[in-house]
């Protein structure tokens, strides 16, 4: 007997399949015969995907600068996953670990390669902090948490040490099994093109649609070469919408040339998620949707693409064996107005609504 069956889930390439789920893994797919503990009849009406993964968020509790509750960005808005993007370091990882093991989303970590963590909004502008040891003993005490590694690389942040941190940075990934590492990019220096230079293969760059000088745009609205570089060398572009780091001109460009996100992530916080203009993963997708991205576009870069940017072999997609991880959605068609970091509006007729989060086959309503 199954645990739970999805009956006529209408997947985004609109085929009709029922779901089955036991012992908190996928089961069975297709036409699925027999009983379960629950069923749930979805008569081809509502979507259903693998459970969304937010590959960047802030959800560390206790941080003095950017926090938030890990249910309250993930099961109650439909996601199943979320990435701790650098909220914490080695001194304080062992602590967000034990917070989010009372979570029902699944929680993970990439670690912020200042020991302090984001204590402060210059947290690479001492070199001391940049502990590789530390590093290196938060990482064995948490093999499964720790995903990555995280380093923000804008002014604010490094201060002096110009590059330094993200040369650092690649010494740590080179020691540690080369985990995964998303940089942050924001206001220079260091510049853009300084950054890239030293980005290599399954590299993150994160806030890539930013509107500020040190964007992936030159002026004349063509993508820089360095960039154009990065990727050719299996560099990945992340969203990380947030609350100064999206811009609905510099998307719509990139995208029109062809420049699309591996990833939409929402960089989301209590206080963008409150008082907007992120409000959850769902909205920052259906911005996309507004863009020009198609629903399975939108939908592969929080579910295989991340999974795959991260190494999350057992999440991700719809096969069997693989996480009990479900998404329920429906897509409205009703004129919404978004709005970007930069106060800019667009209007688009399509939203996306999550009504329900399956985690570890387990169901959860939405918000």
């Amino acid at each position: 007997m199954f645990d739970l069956i999805l009956r006529q889930a209408r997947l985004v390439d609109d085929t009709v399949i029922d779901i089955a789920l036991k012992d908190g893994k996928i089961a069975a797919l297709g036409e699925v015969a027999g009983q379960a503990q629950e069923e749930r009849q979805l008569n081809g009406e509502y979507y259903v995907s693998a459970g969304w993964i937010d590959s960047h968020v802030h959800c560390y509790a206790k941080s003095p600068i950017y926090h938030d509750d890990p249910d309250s960005v993930g099961v109650a808005t439909g996601v199943t996953t979320v990435v701790d993007a650098g909220s914490t370091g080695a001194d304080d990882i062992d602590e967000f670990y034990e917070i989010t093991r009372k979570a029902a989303t699944d929680v993970y970590a990439l670690l912020n390669i200042s020991r302090v963590g984001l204590i402060a909004q210059n947290e690479l502008s001492d070199m001391a902090n940049i502990d590789k040891a530390a590093v290196r003993d938060a990482v064995k005490r948490h093999p499964g948490f720790i995903v990555g590694i995280k380093a923000r690389m804008s002014s604010s942040v490094v201060g002096a040490n110009g590059i330094k941190p993200l040369e650092r940075a690649k010494e740590i990934q080179r020691e540690n099994g080369d985990l995964p590492m998303m940089v942050h990019i924001g206001n220079n220096p260091p510049d853009l093109d300084e950054i890239t230079e030293l980005l290599s293969s399954g590299d993150i760059i994160t806030h890539c649609y930013n509107g500020k000088p040190n964007r992936i745009l030159t002026p004349a609205g063509e993508l820089r070469a360095s960039v154009a570089k990065a990727i050719a060398n299996g560099v990945r572009l992340d969203v990380g919408h947030g609350t100064a780091s999206f811009s609905f001109e510099v998307a719509k460009i990139a995208i029109q040339q062809g420049i699309l996100p591996h990833t939409i992530s929402s960089d989301i916080y209590c206080r963008n998620r409150m008082n907007g203009p992120v409000h959850s993963l769902g909205a920052v997708m259906s911005k996309f949707l507004s863009i020009g991205l198609s629903l399975p576009q939108v939908i592969e870069s929080v579910t295989a693409n991340a999974a795959d940017g991260l190494r999350m072999k057992h999440k991700g997609r719809l096969e069997v064996g693989l996480d009990g991880d479900l998404t329920i959605f429906e897509l409205k068609c009703q004129p919404t107005v978004f709005t970007d970091s930069e106060q800019q509006t667009l209007t688009g007729d399509r939203l996306l609504v999550a009504l329900a989060a399956v985690r570890a086959g387990k169901w959860f309503d939405c918000e």
